[in-house]
C-alpha cells in the first residue's frame, strides 16, 4: 500500500512538474553525443606524434620552445635567481584584473622604450594577460565589443591561432599578402596593394619581429613605407610580439617596427609575452597594451579591458607576473637577462648557418640561402607536404606540414642528420 501511494506521488509530481521528468528522461542519456572529436593542434599535434615515435634518431623542429645545444630545456639563470628571491614571499592574494602594475610598467618600457613619453603622459591603456595568446584574445574581444563593424586583416601565413583567437570573438577575418613562396622573402609589393586597397579605418595584425612562421621581416625602410601609408589610410595597427630578442638579440632593435609607427603618430595596440625571451611558457605571463588619445582616455579603455578579462579569467596568475617584475625591476638580473637572450639569439643563428652550408656541401640542386636571410626562431623551409610527410616517416623528422622548421630543436648533435634527410628528399625536385 506504501509503495503504491509512493510510486502515485512520483507520478503526480511528475505531472505537475514535466520539465522535472524531461530532465530525469534526458540524464539517462548522453548529454554530448553529438560532439565531434576536434581536429588534432597542427602545431601541439607534432609534439604528440613525435612522443609516440620510440625510433632513437627521432628529431623534433616543430616545438615553437627554444633548447639548448643538447636539445634539453632550458631555465634562464635570471629566472632561477628570481624564483629564489620570490621563494621566500608569503603573498598568495588575488591580483587586480589588470594584473601586476609593476610587471606591465616594466613590459611597457621594453615596448615603448625606457623614456618614452607617452608613458610618463599615461597615455597607455595596458593589462597583464594570459601570455600572448590571452593578450590577443582581449584585443579581439575589444574590437569586437567596441568597433562591431569592423574586421581584421591577417598575413598570409601567420600563426595559425591568430585565426582561431579572433573567430572564436566573431571578429570577421580577411588575409593580406606577406610571404612570397618564389623568393621565400617578403611579397612586399602585394602587403602595400592588399593596405592600399583595404576600407579607410582598417585593423591590421602585424607581427613585430621574428614572422611565425616565415622568419621573414620587412626592413627598416620597409617599415615606414607600411607605416606612411597606414597613415594616409588611417589604420589601426595591432603588434603581435611574441619573439623580442629573438630576431636579433637585442630586445630594442626588435622593437624598431614598432617605435617606426610611434614616431608617425600612430595609435596601436601591441600583444607581448614572455614565454620565449624568459622561458616562461607554461606561466602564462604577457601583456597587452593600447596607445590612446591622452590619459582620460587610457583609464576608460583600461577600465573596459578589465571587465572582458573579469568574465574570462577574473584575475591574470601572480607567479609569473612575480618573475618578471623581478627580473626587469633589478638592474643586474636584467643586465643578466640581456645577455641569456642574446645567447639563445646568437645560438639559433649559428644553427642557420650551419644547416645551410651543410645542404650546400652535400651538393644540393637548390638554394638555401633563405635558410640564413630569414631571422628568429622558424625557418620557413619551402618544403612540401609531401616532402615534410617522407621526413616524418622515413627519417623520424617532425614539422609542422606547411614546412616550417624550429631553429631552437636544431643542435650541433642533429644538424648533419637533419640536412642529410633534407636533402634526400628534395635532390630531386
Amino acid at each position: 500500500m506504501a509503495m503504491a501511494m509512493t510510486i502515485r506521488n512520483a507520478a503526480s509530481r511528475r505531472a505537475m512538474n514535466p520539465i522535472s521528468a524531461d530532465f530525469s528522461l534526458r540524464s539517462m542519456s548522453s548529454w554530448w553525443k553529438n560532439v565531434e572529436p576536434a581536429p588534432k593542434d597542427p602545431i601541439l599535434g607534432v609534439t604528440e606524434a613525435f612522443l609516440a615515435d620510440p625510433s632513437p634518431d627521432k628529431v623534433n623542429v616543430g616545438v615553437g620552445a627554444y633548447r639548448d645545444d643538447n636539445g634539453k630545456p632550458v631555465v634562464l639563470e635570471c629566472v632561477r635567481e628570481a624564483e629564489r628571491r620570490i621563494a621566500g614571499s608569503s603573498f598568495m592574494e588575488y591580483l587586480p584584473m589588470g594584473g601586476s602594475v609593476k610587471m606591465v610598467e616594466e613590459t611597457l618600457k621594453l615596448a615603448y622604450g625606457d623614456d618614452s613619453e607617452f608613458i610618463k603622459d599615461k597615455r597607455i591603456a595596458a593589462v597583464q594577460a594570459l601570455s600572448g595568446t590571452g593578450a590577443c584574445r582581449l584585443f579581439a574581444d575589444f574590437q569586437k565589443r567596441f568597433c562591431p563593424g569592423s574586421q581584421i586583416y591577417i598575413p598570409v601565413p601567420t600563426w595559425s591561432n591568430h585565426h582561431n583567437i579572433w573567430r572564436d570573438a566573431d571578429v570577421p577575418q580577411k588575409t593580406y599578402h606577406y610571404y612570397h613562396p618564389e623568393t621565400k622573402g617578403l611579397n612586399f609589393s602585394g602587403l602595400m596593394d592588399d593596405v592600399k586597397n583595404a576600407p579607410e579605418g582598417s585593423f591590421f595584425l602585424l607581427h613585430a619581429c621574428a614572422h611565425n612562421p616565415t622568419g621573414v621581416d620587412p626592413t627598416d625602410e620597409q617599415w615606414r613605407e607600411i607605416s606612411q601609408l597606414f597613415k594616409a589610410k588611417k589604420h589601426f595597427a595591432f603588434f603581435d610580439m611574441a619573439y623580442q630578442g629573438f630576431a636579433s638579440g637585442d630586445p630594442a632593435r626588435d622593437a624598431k617596427s614598432i617605435r617606426i609607427f610611434l614616431e608617425d603618430g600612430h595609435h596601436i595596440g601591441i600583444s607581448q609575452s614572455y614565454a620565449k625571451n624568459m622561458g616562461l611558457y607554461g606561466q602564462r605571463v604577457g601583456c597587452l597594451s593600447v596607445l590612446c588619445e591622452d590619459e582620460k582616455q587610457a583609464v576608460t579603455v583600461k577600465s573596459q579591458l578589465q571587465q572582458l578579462a573579469r568574465p574570462m579569467y577574473s584575475n591574470p596568475p601572480l607567479h609569473g607576473a612575480q618573475i618578471v617584475s623581478t627580473i626587469l625591476g633589478d638592474p643586474e638580473l636584467k643586465s643578466l637577462w640581456l645577455k641569456e637572450v642574446k645567447i639563445m639569439a646568437d645560438r639559433i643563428i649559428g644553427m642557420r648557418t650551419t644547416l645551410r652550408e651543410s645542404l650546400e656541401k652535400l651538393g644540393s640542386p637548390l638554394s638555401w640561402e633563405h635558410v640564413t636571410k630569414q631571422i628568429g626562431m622558424f625557418c620557413y623551409s619551402g618544403l612540401t607536404p609531401k616532402q615534410v610527410d617522407r621526413l616524418t616517416s622515413e627519417y623520424h623528422i617532425y614539422m609542422t606540414r606547411n614546412g616550417r622548421i624550429s631553429m631552437a630543436g636544431v643542435t650541433t648533435g642533429n644538424v648533419g642528420y637533419l640536412a642529410n634527410a633534407i636533402h634526400e628528399v628534395t635532390k630531386s625536385s
